[in-house]
């Protein structure tokens, strides 16, 4: 399974809450962050939509990571056969094999028959390509489980995050019981519960990989045999800090010490981190 950043790593950087968006982390920023720390795959989210660049960035984006050896993947939400369309396309264009889609957006909630439907009719456009459906808030893992047999193909499966369920009331023993043969995709984002001063009531905040109540290890053994997960990215919940310059600098803090925790869990980087050959 191969180690990468993701832009979901540095969400703060990217622009969550940034007032001038000419300071944001952008998707070259991103391919530094990968030299810097020796990661050799990408993932770039919703957060960086793709689909607002032009060609001509896009193919800067394509050829530097090419030139560096970053393999690339994309992201985006709201699983309509539209939004499949224009990124099959632009994975196509940048070089990349897997697409993860989130599948609700704003005002669109469409029901799993539908989500069936959508993925049937998208086949054709993947030859070549896989698209991995996030687990998130609003379908348990059973309901993914169920569209993803009614599709059957190898060309759609799960972007498994290790935290998403928690919004749908399930814990990840549930989730990777459910969703591990179908797992192209895996997110690794570290977390804490604690029960908050009045007693009523919990807080779930992000934690650096394996400071938090994710046991990687065992994650990682329970997808292994499956052989499906070639690819995980490495996100963060980042609780911000009074400033955003803070917010930002803790992020950056967190990436580094997530990175030194991971790297010895993943078999594709060396001793000094760097990627082995394929």
């Amino acid at each position: 399974m191969h180690l990468g950043l993701s832009s979901y790593t540095y969400g703060w950087a990217v622009g969550a809450g940034l007032s001038d968006p000419a300071s944001a982390l952008d998707e070259m920023g991103l391919l530094d962050r990968c030299r810097e720390q020796g990661m050799s795959l990408l993932q770039i989210g919703d957060n960086l939509p793709l689909h607002t660049f032009t060609e001509d960035r896009l193919d800067l984006l394509a050829a530097r990571a090419r030139r560096e050896g970053v393999r690339l993947e994309v992201g985006a939400r709201c699983l309509t056969l539209e939004n499949i369309t224009r990124y099959t396309c632009i994975a196509r264009r940048v070089g990349a094999r897997l697409i993860r889609f989130v599948i609700d957006d704003a005002g669109y909630h469409p029901t799993p028959e539908h989500v069936t439907t959508l993925l049937h009719e998208a086949l054709p456009q993947l030859d070549g390509l896989t698209l991995g459906i996030e687990n998130h808030d609003r379908f348990p893992a059973a309901v993914l489980r169920q569209i993803l047999s009614a599709v059957a193909s190898d060309r759609v499966g799960i972007c498994l995050d290790t935290a998403n369920s928690l919004g749908a009331g399930e814990g990840l023993e549930t989730v990777v019981r459910e969703l591990a043969p179908w797992t192209v995709n895996l997110h690794v984002k570290d977390f804490h519960v604690e029960r908050v001063p009045h007693l009523m009531g919990f807080h779930i905040t992000g934690r650096p990989a394996g400071a938090g109540l994710l046991d990687v290890p065992a994650l990682l053994r329970q997808l292994t045999p499956e052989d499906r997960c070639e690819t995980a990215v490495l996100e963060l919940w980042t609780p911000p800090e009074p400033t955003l310059q803070g917010s930002i600098a803790k992020e950056a803090e967190w990436a580094e010490q997530s990175i030194r925790y991971l790297r010895p869990l993943f078999p594709r980087f060396g001793a000094q981190g760097a990627p082995q050959k394929e």
